[in-house]
């Protein structure tokens, strides 16, 4: 009886020893290779970057974590480590903005949107790239961006709404380096701002065929405690042909809400159309079919 009981026991030892050691060799298949995605090239051996981009999430509205409330819809933070380091007083500032932003957003008053903003606006935007030069063109009231990625000397004691960008490649990733801001844009519509002093380093990587990798570094001295980034996916629109127009200051002036204080039909208007032939005078040049 003890010799039975003996060998039904080393039995099961021996059939609990298999399982284990079989086990592993039931989960052990050869890892898959990671695949890293090849972007298409230009002629010049470049990324291709062109096309028709759109963000999809709430950062225009604002880039921290936030619940819905008028004109905002609710959205998760695509900064880094979810907190804007403001200075104490830029934080008061902020919330100060966010109380009037209804009225002191310079979207509101059709004010160009500034960069990153304009990068985050739900307005589909256009890329276009040569050798020399990447062109980014917003629906919004004709915004563009000429970013030029040979060595050419800045501007100086420039004063803009959207910096003085400059342009060149780390490898697959285009690096833009802007300075130059004014300080009369917010960077969402909660109220998030920044100074004249703002430097903004933005990186551009296409890792996907209809995604584009946006990230984007703040320095900014005179608001900030230390520089901070944002990073989220841009997406291609393959479901139009082209981007549209956003002209808010025609659309201000046709509801008779004519902006700066001008009346219908005044300089609103005019400037409506000064973009307009503008950015046919960029389409012609590039070569863009309206």
């Amino acid at each position: 009886m003890r010799n039975w009981s003996r060998n039904l026991v080393v039995s099961l030892v021996v059939v609990v020893a298999l399982l284990l050691v079989g086990r592993p060799a039931m989960t052990q298949a050869p890892a898959a290779k990671s695949q890293t995605y090849a972007a298409p090239r230009m002629a010049d051996g470049k990324p291709d970057l062109q096309g028709i981009w759109e963000a999809r999430n709430t950062a225009y509205a604002d880039l921290q974590d936030h619940g819905g409330s008028y004109g905002i819809l609710p959205g998760l933070s695509v900064v880094e480590g979810g907190e804007i380091p403001y200075q104490t007083w830029a934080l008061a500032q902020k919330n100060e903005n966010y109380k009037n932003r209804e009225t002191t957003d310079p979207m509101a008053k059709c004010f160009l949107a500034g960069m990153p903003r304009t990068m985050y606006l739900p307005d589909p935007f256009q890329i276009l790239q040569t050798p020399q030069a990447v062109v980014v063109v917003s629906e919004y009231v004709d915004t563009w961006r000429w970013i030029p990625t040979y060595d050419l000397q800045r501007y100086e004691e420039l004063d803009s709404w959207s910096g003085d960008p400059r342009g060149h490649w780390e490898g697959d990733t285009l690096v833009v380096e802007t300075t130059g801001f004014n300080d009369q844009t917010w960077l969402d519509n909660a109220g998030d701002f920044h100074s004249d002093e703002m430097k903004l380093l933005e990186r551009f990587t296409r890792t996907a065929p209809d995604t584009l990798t946006y990230e984007a570094t703040i320095t900014d001295p005179k608001v900030f405690t230390k520089p901070w980034s944002i990073k989220m996916p841009l997406y291609r629109r393959t479901d139009i042909p082209r981007i549209m127009e956003n002209e808010c200051y025609m659309y201000a002036d046709e509801a008779g809400k004519g902006v700066h204080n001008a009346p219908p039909g005044s300089s609103s208007l005019k400037r409506a159309l000064v973009v307009e032939s503008a950015t046919r005078d960029v389409r012609r040049v590039w070569g863009l079919r309206r």
